[in-house]
């Protein structure tokens, strides 16, 4: 308990080190192969269907719990 902010402090560090040489490498390279528009979309709509169709299933699973309760 007593290195608790020992640790903080030594992952903040990491943390910053990490975002700095990030940023350093984007200012050499700008040009880094970012992800297209075509692409979000169709994560988008990948975790949309997905969110649909278990909302689906909860709903009826709720709808019939006590019928299902037997089996």
């Amino acid at each position: 308990m007593k290195y608790t902010a020992i640790r903080f402090h030594r992952g903040v560090r990491q943390l910053a080190v990490r975002v700095e040489e990030g940023l350093a490498e984007l200012q050499k390279r700008p040009d880094r192969g970012d992800i297209s528009i075509t692409t979000v979309i169709i994560w988008v709509a990948a975790v949309t269907g997905a969110l649909l169709i278990a909302g689906t299933i909860a709903v009826v699973v709720a709808k019939y719990n006590e019928s299902l309760n037997g089996i």
